[in-house]
Parts: structure tokens; C-alpha cells; sequence
């Protein structure tokens, strides 16, 4: 559930010093409303540089998402925003990133965007290994698994598993388009192919033909490598559970998307 987001002046006066402590006295901020599951969401122009900051309460349950963003920061120095300070002060937890630069990410057919995305998820599948307690992929899925399923999906990758737009950053200068990931709150271990799969769907929600996502999915070494059977495995057990979710005929749009990655418009046979 995404909470409505606190300014900066209505957060709690001890832990807006504890952050300042470490960035140095805030002069301007600017709250981000989309995309967050926190209590805010805040760009920070301060004494000592420009910082992002992310606060929840610890009685919320994105308070979990922000412990693994917290875990998993050593590992994705290569692909996103470096975490400078976590705080916990009076019932209130923040993490402090740099500020990245650039914006939300445009999937539309003709974006330019579209090649620094895919750079970026290639750089994925050469992420240090996870850090030990995070969950497989299919454990998410337990409910839906087939037999089989789980040991089709195992790996050993540190995945993101939520590139949807709002999460990635696109900053074009001088050298060219590149692109960051940002909020790591559903972190899993698995395939490397995953997260490109993930994000060939997002561009069929950006308004991707089918045929487009998956030549550009094509291009992602991991993908190429990806057994027929796990990826059948994959497809079959997030339609499963998004219809479970949400009822077989309001998932038909969404799990379309993902029967696409098979090149056909059918469940798999047998799954």
C-alpha cells in the first residue's frame, strides 16, 4: 500500500538532525509522491552534497523492504545510487542514498532510453553474490509451484525484481544515455534471466509489441542461455498467482504479456 508522503519539515525533529548530522544543514528539498512504499520520499540539497532519503515508520510494513534495501547496498554499488547512512531514531528508520541524476525511465516504442535499459540489466548479471538471508525467486511463489518448479528457478544471482519504470533512472549527458536502479525492497536470489524477463514485460506495458520485447530481450547474454524449461516454469507460475490474485479474466491482460515470452498466446502444455 503506498502511504501519502511526508515533507521533510512534518518528519520528526531528532531524526531530521540525526540525516543532517551526516549531510549537513538541508537548505531546499523536494518530496517524490510516485512509486515509494514509505512514509517519504525526499530529494535533499544540503551543506555536503545532494542525497535521496527514504524514511518509514517501524510500525509499517514497508519497514521490511527497507531492512533489504539496507542489506543489499554493498552489492549494487555498479547499478545504483551509494548508500551513505541508515538511521533509526524514535520509531523512525531512513536510509540516505546519493542523489541519482536523471528521471524515470520512458519504455515507449522509439525511446532511446530503451538501449541504456538494456545495458543496465546486463550489468545485473554481473552483480557480487547476494548477501546471505534473502529468499530464492520461487519461494515468493510457494503456492503456485509445480513439481519441479523450484529446482528450475534456483540460482545464485542477487535479483531486483521490480524494474518497472519508476525504478529506473535514465540520466543522458555528454557520453550518452545511462541508466541506475533504485529501490531494491524485493530482492531475491535466482536466475540471472529473471530480472531481464521481468523487464521485457515492462516494455510490453510501455506499449512494446510482443515481437519488439522480446528482440530486445534477445540481446541480454543471460536470456539467451535461459533453459526452455525454466522459462516455461517462470511464465506459468506468476500467471498462476496474479490470477489467483486478482481472478483468471482481470489477469488475461497481464499474463498475456508473460505468455509472450514463450511466443505463443496459450498456457504451456502441461503447466
Amino acid at each position: 500500500m503506498i502511504e501519502q508522503h511526508l515533507p521533510w519539515d512534518d518528519l520528526p525533529a531528532p531524526l531530521r538532525a540525526a540525516i543532517q548530522q551526516h549531510t549537513g544543514i538541508v537548505t531546499s528539498t523536494e518530496s517524490i509522491e510516485q512509486g515509494l512504499n514509505c512514509s517519504a520520499a525526499v530529494r535533499l540539497s544540503a551543506a555536503r552534497g545532494s542525497f535521496f532519503a527514504k524514511v518509514v515508520r517501524e510500525d509499517t510494513e514497508a519497514l521490511a523492504g527497507l531492512a533489504q534495501e539496507q542489506l543489499v547496498a554493498p552489492a549494487v554499488v555498479a547499478v545504483s545510487p551509494v548508500l551513505h547512512l541508515a538511521v533509526h531514531e524514535g520509531g523512525w528508520h531512513a536510509l540516505v542514498f546519493d542523489l541519482a541524476p536523471g528521471r524515470t525511465a520512458d519504455l515507449k516504442p522509439g525511446s532511446p532510453d530503451i538501449e541504456a535499459v538494456a545495458a543496465l540489466v546486463q550489468r545485473l548479471a554481473h552483480l557480487p553474490a547476494p548477501p546471505p538471508g534473502l529468499p530464492q525467486f520461487a519461494d515468493r511463489y510457494a503456492n503456485h509451484l509445480l513439481p519441479g518448479d523450484a529446482e528450475l528457478l534456483h540460482g545464485e544471482h542477487l535479483l531486483h525484481t521490480d524494474t518497472n519504470p519508476h525504478n529506473l533512472l535514465v540520466d543522458v549527458n555528454a557520453n550518452g544515455a545511462a541508466a541506475l536502479l533504485v529501490d531494491w525492497a524485493m530482492p531475491a536470489v535466482g536466475p540471472a534471466w529473471i530480472d531481464a524477463a521481468l523487464t521485457a514485460v515492462r516494455l510490453m506495458e510501455g506499449g512494446q509489441q510482443p515481437a519488439a520485447a522480446l528482440a530486445w530481450l534477445d540481446r541480454i547474454p543471460s536470456w539467451r542461455s535461459a533453459p526452455a524449461a525454466a522459462v516455461a516454469a517462470f511464465v506459468g507460475v506468476i500467471c498462476r498467482d496474479w490470477a489467483a490474485r486478482i481472478g483468471e479474466r482481470a489477469a488475461e491482460p497481464s499474463n498475456a504479456r508473460y505468455l509472450a515470452l514463450l511466443g505463443r498466446s496459450l498456457a504451456p502444455a502441461g503447466r
